[in-house]
């Protein structure tokens, strides 16, 4: 990372989602007050007592249906995202310094695809930049996390948030193979900025362009990707797809997604914690949660059971 290591595959890290946004699919205004970033920090710092090895701070939502991608306009198109850099650091800039304010040793991540967004939040202390689109939204954060040295997460996405209702249904073979070629368009473009490869984790993206049975497909071949010769992380907790599987026990409660009904994210949490022992079974080194404490827990047993193996 920026200024320290972390040994991966010893034992499975835990990453504590924040959400700074008031429209986020799992918690959506739960920890935003632009007003008082006191609540964030506070949560922050509890996640951290529960046990997360890393923070990861995010303010703009890239839920299903979300305006997000690149500022750059591709020909004969005009895109922006929803979320401006300037409002994206209004809303993580002080969180981000109060927390580290209070646990000077804390290792946050900020989870951001805008390059002047990272820039301020390398400089103000952050080890790690978590790109969901893999450095393809704005390829000029790539030399950006160069430049500082920091950790990176490139994360497969298919397509953008507005458009993954449309997006086609692949097959098993297709899906790991698309999967695996865009992370390693990634690494590539990791690796053409002057990031050292040992500064690089992969995330497949669940959830991200991926429909409902496609998830489970992925997560069943996770472990083929570990060919692309770097470490994994799974962010699983309180997916759609897992209130959809969980859907019929939940007929009186159930929400109308893109996709079909889904259980309420509030009864996602076993589901999550099912899925991210699944994952770590299947060779991840880091798992991406909301609710830290259960997480330690299930990682620890999960871990014996690789370790015994």
């Amino acid at each position: 990372m920026r200024t320290r290591s972390l040994e991966l595959g010893r034992r499975t890290l835990v990453m504590g989602v924040v959400n700074l946004t008031p429209d986020s699919f799992s918690d959506g205004g739960r920890f935003f007050d632009p007003q008082n970033p006191a609540v964030a920090i506070a949560h922050c710092l509890s996640l951290l007592d529960e046990g997360a090895d890393i923070l990861d701070l995010g303010a703009e939502s890239t839920r299903p249906g979300a305006h997000a991608g690149s500022l750059i306009s591709s020909p004969g198109t005009e895109f922006a995202p929803a979320v401006s850099a300037d409002e994206e650091q209004a809303r993580l800039m002080p969180v981000l310094r109060g927390v580290l304010a209070a646990r000077p040793k804390a290792i946050v991540s900020v989870d951001t695809y805008k390059t002047a967004t990272a820039r301020a939040a390398l400089d103000a202390g952050a080890e790690i930049v978590n790109d969901v689109s893999g450095f393809e939204w704005e390829p000029g954060i790539a030399d950006v996390c160069a430049e500082a040295g920091c950790g990176v997460v490139l994360m497969h996405t298919r397509g953008r948030p507005e458009d993954w209702h449309t997006l086609r249904r692949l097959a098993s073979d297709e899906l790991i193979f698309t999967v695996r070629g865009g992370l390693e368009a990634s690494l590539s473009a990791a690796v053409k900025a002057g990031i050292q490869p040992e500064a690089t984790v992969l995330d497949p993206g669940y959830g991200f362009g991926k429909r409902s049975d496609e998830n489970y497909a992925l997560l069943d071949r996770q472990a083929e990707l570990l060919s692309l010769g770097r470490p994994l992380l799974a962010g699983l907790s309180r997916k759609s797809f897992l209130g959809r599987t969980l859907a019929p026990l939940y007929s009186g409660q159930q929400t109308k997604s893109e996709w079909g009904p889904t259980a309420p994210v509030d009864a996602r949490e076993t589901a999550s914690i099912a899925a991210l022992v699944a994952a770590i079974l299947h060779g991840a080194s880091i798992v991406r949660v909301h609710a830290v404490r259960p997480a330690v827990e299930a990682a620890l047993i999960a871990d014996a059971i690789v370790a015994a193996g």
